[in-house]
C-alpha cells in the first residue's frame, strides 16, 4: 500500500508529539551522573560549627547517626549548647573532646554532659585551676566517666566510614593553646581539620611529624589569632575552606588582619561565626554543601 506525502507527515508528527509528551518535566540535570557517584552510599556527615559568640564548638553527625562534640563554648553558653542539642535531636554523645581547660572551650561542656549521655571524653593532659575545669571534672565524675588523654597517634572509626585521627598535642608545653587536641576527620574523599586553639609551636611539631594534614576545611587556630595559622602550616593544609569561631566586638581583636590576608592570598573561602552564625558543613563523601545561618 502506498503512503502518501499528507499521510506520512501526519504520523511523523504524532510521533513528535508522543515523545514530547513522554519527556515532558524532565531535564538533563535530573539524570545522575553515572561517571562519579553522588555519594558514600548515598549518606551524609553533617559538621556543624555551632555559633557561641567568643568561643569554639563543633557537632559532628556521621551517616549512621553517630556523634562527635569538640568544646562548648564559654560558660555563659551553657543553656545555648543544649538548646543546641535540642534542635539537632542529640540524644547522646559517642564522643566528647575538650581540646583544652581554656573557659571558652569547655565552660559548656558540664551542662551537656549534665544532661546528656556521653560514651567516651577526651582531654589533653593539663590542669587547670580555675572553677571551670573544676565543674566540668565534677560533671565527668559523676557521670561514671573516665576521661582517655588526648594525644597525637590516637585514630578510631567513629562509624564504618568516617575516620578520626588525633595530629596533636604532640608533647608537653607550658602553653595550654599548644596542648590543643587537634582533630582530623575524614569521610570518603572529604577531610575536616579541627584546631582548638593550636599556635605556631603545635603546628611545626605537626609539620615534622609528617602527619597528613591537608584538609578541605580547616577551622583557623585560636580565633585567627597571630599566634597560629603559620603560612607553612596553611599551604601544607592546603584548604579549600576556612572557618574561624569568633564572637562580635570581641576584646581580643580576632580574627587579626594578617591571618585574613594570609588566608585570601591562598585563595580559601573563609567562614565566621561573628558575621553568619552556625555554619553548618554537608559532606556525601565526595563534594561539600555549605549553609549559614544568616
Amino acid at each position: 500500500m502506498k503512503t502518501s506525502k499528507s499521510t506520512y507527515t501526519m504520523i511523523i508528527s504524532m510521533l513528535a508529539a508522543i515523545c514530547i509528551f513522554t519527556f515532558s518535566g524532565c531535564s538533563i540535570g535530573s539524570f545522575p551522573d553515572t561517571g562519579k557517584p553522588d555519594s558514600v552510599d548515598g549518606k551524609k556527615l553533617k559538621v556543624y560549627f555551632l555559633d557561641v559568640g567568643q568561643g569554639a564548638s563543633q557537632l559532628l553527625v556521621t551517616p549512621s547517626g553517630k556523634t562527635m562534640l569538640i568544646d562548648a563554648g564559654n560558660n555563659d553558653k551553657e543553656q545555648t549548647m543544649l538548646d543546641y542539642m535540642k534542635k539537632y535531636h542529640i540524644s547522646k554523645l559517642d564522643v566528647v573532646i575538650g581540646t583544652h581547660p581554656d573557659a571558652d572551650h569547655i565552660g559548656g561542656l558540664d551542662k551537656v554532659i549534665d544532661h546528656i549521655p556521653v560514651t567516651t571524653i577526651y582531654m589533653p593532659k593539663v590542669q587547670s585551676n580555675t572553677k571551670t575545669f573544676e565543674s566540668l571534672l565534677k560533671s565527668i565524675k559523676n557521670k561514671g566517666l573516665k576521661v582517655k588523654t588526648a594525644k597525637a597517634g590516637l585514630s578510631w572509626d567513629l562509624d564504618d566510614q568516617v575516620h578520626v585521627e588525633m595530629l596533636a598535642p604532640k608533647g608537653t608545653y607550658e602553653d595550654t593553646n599548644n596542648m590543643s587536641a587537634v582533630v582530623k576527620v575524614t569521610y570518603g574523599k572529604n577531610s575536616f581539620l579541627l584546631t582548638g586553639d593550636a599556635e605556631a609551636e603545635s603546628e611545626k611539631a605537626m609539620l615534622a611529624s609528617g602527619a597528613d594534614l591537608q584538609a578541605d576545611v580547616m577551622l583557623v587556630g585560636h580565633h585567627g589569632s597571630n599566634s597560629s595559622t603559620t603560612l607553612k602550616f596553611l599551604k601544607t593544609v592546603n584548604p579549600k575552606y576556612a572557618v574561624i569561631q569568633v564572637g562580635k566586638d570581641n576584646t581580643y581583636g580576632h580574627p587579626k588582619s594578617a591571618v585574613l590576608s594570609r588566608l585570601q592570598k591562598q585563595g580559601i573561602e573563609v567562614y565566621r561565626n561573628d558575621k553568619q552564625g552556625t555554619i553548618e558543613i554537608t559532606s556525601d563523601g565526595n563534594s561539600l554543601h555549605i549553609v549559614t545561618e544568616r
